[in-house]
């Protein structure tokens, strides 16, 4: 069984996005990684060069800043990756720069990598997710948040990157057949000092044309408000091994009363339903959940 690795990343030094930490994190289940490098305004090439392993393969890319309909750029940089993964591959493992693998997911991940090896309907991997917003203390704790996503898929030359890259779909447009494994990802997306977070956010709108809610809230501000989530729930469990070292020099203040619960309506019945019954109100599902 091969699995290849495969991601894309740009000015992650400027925008403080742990790709690092996240190529490091799946590295053990790897047998090659491949990293499309954008042509960036600071040193993310040389941070690529200085994880030092060999498995690792750049590709170096330029990116077309005038895609920006729906985050279509990051699909078009995913998909150069994608392409560039070894053709005698069975399994691609996708890891986007603000996600980490925990290292106790490792040997779940493999074993459902043996064991649905020679099943072909099996297309894809399905994780849960963890968002950590504002430090490493608190997670997202309402529908807002996705829980799921593919991040494993079997490599068939036929797979894409649907809209921005968030998840996968095949060339013809049908959902993958997916296993859901109880592994999670961890996602750092929302966990930065709050000056880079405003940052990141101006530099990183102009790819979602029209989707400027967020920007404008903020604009007038020196540094992103992180204050304003409607709900986030304590993280009592521990961090991945590659995340101690960024976690240690976290060098900003976030407190929040996790009582407060500051839901919409629909999301405060959306709430609801799900903890009574484990099922979420329309929820986005882009995959076809095998049982």
């Amino acid at each position: 069984m091969k699995v290849t690795g495969f991601s894309i990343v740009r000015n992650a030094l400027t925008f403080d996005y742990p790709i690092v930490e996240a190529i490091q994190s799946v590295l053990p289940l790897c047998d090659e990684f491949v990293v499309a490098v954008g042509k960036s305004d600071d040193d993310t090439l040389a941070l690529i060069q200085g994880i030092g392993s060999d498995k690792i393969r750049i590709i170096e890319t330029v990116w077309d800043d005038s895609l920006r309909t729906g985050g279509q750029v990051l699909a078009v940089e995913t998909n150069k990756a994608l392409a560039a993964v070894s053709a005698d591959t069975d399994w691609a493992f996708y890891i986007q720069g603000d996600e980490v693998l925990h290292e106790r997911y490792i040997p779940v991940v493999r074993q459902a990598m043996e064991q649905y090896l020679d099943q072909p309907i099996v297309e894809g991997l399905l994780f849960n997710y963890l968002h950590f917003y504002g430090s490493y203390r608190y997670i997202g704790d309402s529908p807002r948040w996705y829980r799921h996503e593919i991040r494993v898929i079997r490599n068939t030359g036929h797979v894409t990157a649907y809209r921005d890259a968030q998840g996968f779909r095949t060339i013809d447009n049908q959902k993958l057949r997916v296993k859901l494994i109880d592994a999670y990802i961890y996602h750092y997306g929302w966990v930065k000092p709050p000056e880079v977070q405003k940052h990141k956010l101006a530099g990183t709108q102009r790819f979602w044309n029209g989707d400027q809610q967020i920007e404008q809230a903020h604009q007038t501000l020196s540094d992103f408000d992180y204050s304003t989530i409607d709900a986030l729930a304590e993280f009592k469990d521990t961090q991945p091994a590659v995340m101690q070292p960024r976690i240690k020099a976290q060098n900003w203040q976030f407190d929040f009363d996790i009582r407060e619960k500051r839901y919409s309506a629909k999301n405060q019945l959306k709430t609801f339903v799900e903890r009574l019954t484990g099922w979420r109100m329309g929820e986005y599902r882009n995959y076809k959940l095998l049982r």
